[in-house]
């Protein structure tokens, strides 16, 4: 099974609901950081996959995303240019929102959680997890508390990838705008269905520790 959506946006911009539009839309299983919280082991692959890349060393990506069509979120979106150079027939998807509305989005509930679990010692902080590397380090350089530098980081991806991925190959897409552009996109037709909507931020603790999951 090879991928065929490669989701580039940053976690918080409505990619659980991508998710599972895409899933609807015939791309099973597509993969979500809840897919890490849910699998023990995961998070310690993903970890490696990253060491590998900043040594510029090849990553097994056919292994590490067994039985998946789709990537959405942290920590794929990470890897979007590695993952559309290995899979260069996949389309990606950009998903996007007001800046300033992601990063107070990211700091009631993501980053949240890694600052408490940094601060209850949880997380160790020499070693670090997915969410302290590729988040506090990689989305926002360990700037936490500075929204014009969170907006800015946030745009600087957008920026980013628009420039890395061709622009026939690309869809920016705010979830908002429903199955219209993301079904033309992927020459999909649309359903009846309503657009799904999940994840909201009140909705964020139940999803991601609901049935034990552990964000470490």
């Amino acid at each position: 099974m090879t991928l065929s959506v490669i989701g580039a946006g940053y976690g918080r911009t409505g990619t659980l609901s991508l998710k599972a539009a895409l899933e609807h839309l015939g791309y099973v299983k597509c993969h979500h950081m809840i897919e890490v919280l849910q699998n023990p082991g995961e998070a310690d692959l993903w970890m490696a996959a990253a060491g590998r890349v900043s040594r510029g060393e090849v990553v097994d990506w056919e292994t590490l995303l067994e039985g998946y069509r789709a990537t959405v979120d942290w920590p794929a979106c990470h890897f979007y240019r590695e993952l559309a150079k290995h899979y260069p027939r996949a389309k990606v998807v950009l998903t996007v929102r007001d800046p300033l509305a992601w990063y107070q989005s990211m700091t009631a509930t993501t980053l949240k959680v890694i600052q408490e679990g940094l601060a209850s010692g949880r997380i160790d902080p020499e070693k670090g997890n997915l969410g302290t590397e590729l988040v506090v380090k990689a989305a926002f350089n360990g700037i936490l508390d500075d929204p014009e530098h969170g907006v800015e980081a946030f745009k600087r991806h957008t920026r980013e990838v628009e420039s890395a991925i061709e622009p026939d190959r690309l869809l920016i897409f705010d979830v908002r705008e429903g199955w219209a552009p993301l079904c033309a996109f992927l020459d999909r037709p649309v359903p009846t269905e309503p657009f799904p909507r999940t994840n909201a931020r009140d909705e964020f603790h139940d999803i991601f520790f609901g049935g034990g999951a552990d964000a470490s």
